[in-house]
C-alpha cells in the first residue's frame, strides 16, 4: 500500500487511535445458572501506532474483551475509550476481524471488500472500489476480485477479510485470532503479511492469540491474560527489531523474551489443573513431573 504525502500523510497520522480500557468487568448470567464472571478489574492500554498482542488460556476472556472493545457487546462496569472518547457501540473507528470467516458467500471478492463504503453511496462507494482494488494487490488477490470466497483458499480469505477492515480505514484493527485453523505454513505466510501491512500502514492493531510464538512474532507489547475472571497479569515489552523475519525467532533475546512469557502464561495452565484435581482426584500421571524415580 502506497503511501501519500503531504495532507494525506498527515490524515494517516490522525487516523491512528489509541485505546484505554479501564477497570472493565463483565458477568454472563443466565436464569438457573451460576453467573460466570468472564472479566474483572480488566485495564490496559493499546497504544496509538502500535501492534499490541493478547495471549492467554482458552476460554479466559479474550473474545469477550474484543467484543467490547468493539463495541458489539457492553461491560458491566468500566469504560473503553477511543482517543479519549467513551465507545458506546460499535463504528467503523473499529474494526473487527473475527476468528471464523465473515466473507458473504454470495459476492464476488471485489464486492466483499467494498461492501461497508457501499451501504454510504456517493463518492465513498466509488473510492471504495478504487482503494480495494488497491488492497487486493498489496496482498496478492487482484487477480481473485470477480471471484467468490468458496473459490478461494482460507488464507487467501483471510487476507480479503483483512482487505475489507481496512478498506473502512478504521483507528484500530481487532483481530480476534484471526489465523487459526490454517496449516502451519499458510499461517506463517500471512503473519508476513500482517507485519508487512502494519509497516505499511502503522495501523493500531489489537490481536488475540493463544499462540506464544505467533504473538512474539508480530508484538511490540504482549499482554497475558489470567484465568476466568480474566484481567491483566503480565506486560511484556517485546525489544525485537523490525520489519521483523522468521530468523528473529532464534536469536537469544527471542528466547528470553518468550520465556519471560512462557512462565507467566504456564501458572495460569496450571490452575486448570490445580482445579481438576480438587474436584476429580489427582492429576493424571501424564501431568505429573517426572524428576521423581
Amino acid at each position: 500500500m502506497k503511501n501519500g504525502s503531504g495532507k494525506n500523510n498527515e490524515e494517516n497520522v490522525l487516523r491512528k487511535g489509541e485505546l484505554e480500557i479501564q477497570n472493565v468487568e463483565k458477568t454472563f448470567r443466565i436464569p438457573g445458572c451460576a453467573p460466570c464472571v468472564a472479566l474483572k478489574d480488566c485495564s490496559l492500554t493499546v497504544e496509538r501506532g502500535k501492534l499490541t498482542v493478547l495471549v492467554g488460556p482458552s476460554g479466559c476472556g479474550k473474545s469477550t474483551l474484543a467484543n467490547i472493545i468493539a463495541g458489539y457487546d457492553t461491560p458491566g462496569s468500566g469504560k473503553v475509550l477511543l482517543d479519549g472518547k467513551e465507545i458506546k457501540g460499535s463504528s467503523s473507528d473499529c474494526i473487527m476481524i473475527f476468528q471464523e470467516t465473515a466473507l458473504w458467500p454470495w459476492m464476488t471478492i471485489l464486492k466483499n471488500v467494498t461492501f461497508g463504503p457501499s451501504l454510504l453511496g456517493g463518492s465513498k462507494k466509488q473510492q471504495a472500489v478504487s482503494k480495494a482494488m488497491s488492497l487486493l494487490e498489496t496482498v496478492g488477490l487482484e487477480e481473485f476480485a470477480d471471484k467468490y470466497p468458496a473459490q478461494l483458499s482460507g488464507g487467501m480469505q483471510r487476507r480479503a477479510e483483512v482487505c475489507r477492515a481496512l478498506v473502512m480505514e478504521p483507528k484500530v484493527l481487532i483481530l480476534d485470532e484471526p489465523f487459526r485453523g490454517l496449516d502451519v505454513m499458510t499461517r506463517a505466510l500471512m503473519q508476513e503479511y500482517l507485519l508487512k501491512l502494519y509497516q505499511q500502514t502503522g495501523l493500531t492493531m489489537f490481536f488475540i492469540t493463544s499462540e506464544i510464538d505467533e504473538a512474539l512474532f508480530l508484538a511490540d507489547r504482549v499482554l497475558v491474560m489470567t484465568q476466568l475472571p480474566g484481567t491483566i497479569k503480565t506486560v511484556v515489552e517485546v525489544d525485537l527489531p523490525r520489519p521483523r523475519e522468521f530468523h528473529v525467532t532464534t536469536s537469544e533475546q527471542y528466547r528470553l523474551i518468550k520465556s519471560q512469557v512462557m512462565e507467566s502464561l504456564y501458572e495460569e495452565g496450571a490452575k486448570i489443573f490445580t482445579h481438576l484435581q480438587g474436584i476429580g482426584g489427582n492429576v493424571p500421571d501424564t501431568c505429573q513431573s517426572t524428576d521423581a524415580p
